[in-house]
């Protein structure tokens, strides 16, 4: 029995998550991801598994609003908000919020609360 690593330890966590979220089109799935540098996030109807939406740190137009704050929660909170902006565009009102095995702490939270305050429900 070795140890388990960080990286290990989410997959484990992400897996014991993705047993009860399933999003539908009716209510899609909000995944997110997190790096280093960057946070991606996208809204997912897996059962078509097809994404609707998306936007991240390095997508073109953010990444000139952002610049180089990707990795920290302003980041987080500009991604969040324009990933709202794009569902509610395309008729998107409610998801299902998937941190995909991360901890619901600092940048996720960041991303999440700022989605929230421009109109999804979750």
């Amino acid at each position: 029995m070795g140890f388990v690593t960080r990286s290990e330890a989410r997959l484990r966590r992400k897996q014991r998550v993705r047993k009860k979220i399933r999003g539908t089109a009716g209510k899609p799935r909000l995944c997110v991801f997190r790096s280093g540098r960057h946070i991606y996030a996208e809204i997912i109807d897996d059962t078509s598994a097809h994404t609707l939406v998306e936007a991240s740190s390095i997508s073109g137009n953010m990444r000139q609003e952002i610049g180089n704050r990707g990795g920290n929660k302003e980041g987080a909170a500009l991604v969040g908000a324009s990933i709202a902006e794009r569902a509610l565009e395309k008729g998107i009102k409610k998801v299902v919020f998937d941190r995909n095995g991360f901890l619901y702490h600092g940048r996720v939270k960041a991303l999440s609360e700022a989605a929230r305050e421009k109109g999804l429900e979750f």
